[in-house]
């Protein structure tokens, strides 16, 4: 079986099931983190974030 997964002649469908609670699971985490923290940490944090995105270097 894994054999033919790798080949592509049939489709492991274990992988979406687990990606997507692991999703869901994630969505609810990231929504009680940013729900329990300051209005001024969460701007912090989205600071960093753009100053990091939009820098030459990415890295």
């Amino acid at each position: 079986m894994i054999g033919k997964i790798a080949t592509g002649e049939i489709e492991d469908e274990r992988d979406e099931k687990l990606s997507s609670a692991a999703a869901e699971l994630g969505r609810k985490g990231g929504k009680a983190r940013a729900e329990s923290m300051t209005p001024e940490r969460r701007a912090e944090i989205a600071r960093k974030a753009a100053e990091k995105r939009w820098s030459k270097d990415h890295g």
